[in-house]
C-alpha cells in the first residue's frame, strides 16, 4: 500500500503499561507534543498525592499554556505497596478514585479536549479501585475528537483490542531491585 492511501483517524487511544520505567515520562512527551501542536489538555493523575517532579512541572507550564492545560491530582497514594502507601482506608482510597475518575471521565466525554492523559489509572483499576468495566467506558464513550491516553501498570489484555497504540515498557534492570531509593529528578 503507498503512503497516500493511509487515513489518519481523528482521535487515538494510547495504552503505556508494563513493568519498566516511563510510562508517566512518555506520557508527559505526549503532553508536551500536543501542548505544541495547540491542542487543550487534561493531565490527570491518579495516584501520586505526594509532590513529584512533574507534578512542579505541570504546575509552571500551566500559566504560559493558559487554557490549553488542565491539571488535576487526585489519589491517595499506592494503595497496596506496604509502607509506601498513605494511611487512607480502602473505602477513602476508592472514592478519592472515584472522584478523579469522574474528572477524567466528564474531560474526555466532554469534547473540549484534544487529549486527556490518565495518568496512572490502570494501576486504579489492577488495585480494584475502580473496575475494568469503568476504564471499558471511559475509552468506549470518549469523544470521537479526543485522544486518550492511559498509563500504569497491568492494562487489562481483555482491553488491548479497544486502543490504537500500546507499548509495554520492559524492565530490564532497575536499582530498586538492589534495594536503593528511586531517584527525584529521575524516578519521580
Amino acid at each position: 500500500m503507498a503512503f497516500e492511501d493511509y487515513k489518519q483517524k481523528d482521535s487515538v487511544i494510547v495504552v503505556y503499561t508494563g513493568d519498566g520505567k516511563g510510562k508517566t515520562s512518555a506520557s508527559l512527551g505526549l503532553m508536551a507534543r500536543a501542548l505544541g501542536t495547540d491542542f487543550k489538555v487534561a493531565f490527570v493523575q491518579f495516584i501520586k498525592m505526594w509532590e513529584v517532579g512533574e507534578h512542579n512541572f505541570i504546575r509552571t507550564i500551566a500559566p504560559i499554556y493558559k487554557d490549553k492545560l488542565d491539571f488535576y491530582k487526585g489519589g491517595l497514594g499506592f494503595f497496596d505497596a506496604g509502607e509506601l502507601s498513605s494511611k487512607a482506608t480502602r473505602e477513602e482510597h476508592i472514592a478519592e478514585a472515584r472522584k478523579t475518575y469522574d474528572f477524567a471521565y466528564n474531560a474526555a466525554t466532554s469534547g473540549d479536549y484534544q487529549l486527556v492523559i490518565c495518568d496512572e489509572i490502570n494501576n486504579a483499576v489492577h488495585d480494584g479501585l475502580l473496575t475494568k468495566k469503568d476504564l471499558q467506558l471511559l475509552i468506549d464513550k470518549k469523544h470521537p475528537q479526543t485522544s486518550l491516553c492511559l498509563t500504569g501498570r497491568n492494562f487489562p489484555k481483555s482491553l488491548i483490542s479497544k486502543v490504537d497504540i500500546a507499548t509495554d515498557m520492559t524492565k530490564i534492570k532497575h536499582h530498586f531491585d538492589d534495594k536503593l531509593l528511586a531517584n527525584k529528578g529521575i524516578d519521580y
